[in-house]
């Protein structure tokens, strides 16, 4: 995937934990899409998932 483009996807997540993620994303002034999308960015970086970025 070209760096820049995003892909669409239906999640299906706990009302419970999508109140917390809409509120975490609130008080960091992010939307919840930019609050999920940095959330998933920095777990992967921490598990060594995610290819570094060529410099």
């Amino acid at each position: 995937m070209k760096n820049g483009s995003k892909k669409s996807f239906a999640l299906r997540i706990n009302p419970e934990i999508m109140k917390a993620v809409e509120k975490w994303a609130a008080d960091e002034f992010r939307s919840t899409n930019g609050q999920l999308e940095w959330m998933i960015n920095k777990c992967l970086k921490e598990a060594g998932r995610l290819k570094k970025e060529e410099e």
